[in-house]
């Protein structure tokens, strides 16, 4: 399960959206008449008129469950796991509705709430992604539900807004600490991309507490974009970088050059040449180094010419013999 929680102004157009979009199902509702979306609009700005200074009262939460998780759910058990989130992100004692889309192949349900309470209290949004992330990771664990396979997959075309920028952020933060060892080679990669990094220390001290990154006027925490891009997390995946790039050039510096190799592969050959046979034969070596060995292979054109003096030779006699004999 995934959740993307959104702040706005207006319920009229937030309302309209959710509940008169085709197949939508009301699944679930509290604090308000949902006869139609004029009477839920009109409930919800009642109660906000309590807090009227609240700029952004309109909560609106989209959670969505992979669509190998359909035989799991029905309208009922997606309204419980709503509720169950609503209340571990801190969304209590207010107006609310649950309704139900169709319009994709994954279950997905939209929640609109009332960010000024039933006390005319706040609902904060302080944090709302990391407790977004977490409330959905405990959630998806606690009834097995099937985990996706993370950011990857996160269609960035249809993201708008806030939640545009964190993706962004995100991609280019991973994609830079692929390339970084160390701190100051991050922050270099990140300033390529007009990213600039913000620490916080610890009050009176050097020590890092937090992290955050800015873009134009955006900035956000680093545990905000997500978990993974804490200040500790980071700092482990640099260490780890280094470790893996100190490995590979300690092997680099070990490896024998071509040369050596050759000579290791000739002094090996050589020695195993000189064995003697068993049965005190001789070796390969001494045997090949033999006359009958050195010596290279027969001459045609030297043969040839010992053949061709010897018949002259034979020739000569003869005719002396025949001369002698008249």
């Amino acid at each position: 399960m995934i959740g993307k929680p959104i702040t706005g102004r207006s319920f009229g157009g937030c309302v309209r959206y959710v509940v008169n979009k085709q197949d939508a199902k009301i699944i679930t509702a509290e604090g308000v008449r949902i006869q139609n979306a004029g009477a839920i609009i009109q409930d919800f700005n009642l109660q906000r008129k309590m807090r009227p200074e609240l700029g952004k009262a309109v909560g609106h939460l989209v959670l969505s469950w992979s669509k190998e998780d359909l035989s799991k759910l029905n309208d009922g058990i997606m309204a419980e796991r709503a509720k169950e989130y609503m209340d571990k992100v801190g969304i209590r004692d207010t107006q609310f509705i649950v309704v139900r889309h169709n319009d994709r192949e994954h279950p997905h349900l939209h929640v609109i709430y009332n960010r000024v309470d039933n006390n005319g209290n706040t609902i904060t949004d302080k944090n709302n992604f990391a407790k977004n992330v977490k409330a959905c990771k405990e959630i998806t664990l606690k009834y097995d539900y099937h985990l996706g396979d993370g950011k990857d997959q996160v269609n960035r075309q249809a993201l708008k807004g806030k939640e545009k920028i964190r993706y962004e952020l995100f991609d280019t933060i991973k994609a830079a600490l692929k390339q970084s060892v160390n701190w100051k080679q991050l922050e270099g990669q990140l300033q390529k991309q007009g990213i600039s990094i913000a620490y916080k220390f610890r009050s009176g001290t050097n020590e890092v507490q937090g992290i955050s990154f800015e873009k134009g006027d955006i900035k956000m925490k680093g545990s905000a974009i997500d978990r993974s891009l804490s200040y500790a997390s980071i700092d482990t995946q640099l260490n780890r970088n280094l470790q893996v790039q100190q490995q590979h050039a300690a092997r680099v510096v070990n490896q024998p050059s071509l040369a050596d190799q050759l000579r290791e592969v000739i002094r090996q050959r050589t020695q195993a040449d000189q064995v003697p046979i068993p049965g005190g034969g001789k070796s390969i070596l001494e045997t090949l180094l033999e006359p009958q060995f050195v010596s290279g292979p027969p001459d045609p054109v030297g043969d040839a010419d010992i053949a061709r003096r010897k018949r002259k030779k034979r020739e000569a006699e003869q005719s002396q013999s025949q001369g002698i004999s008249r």
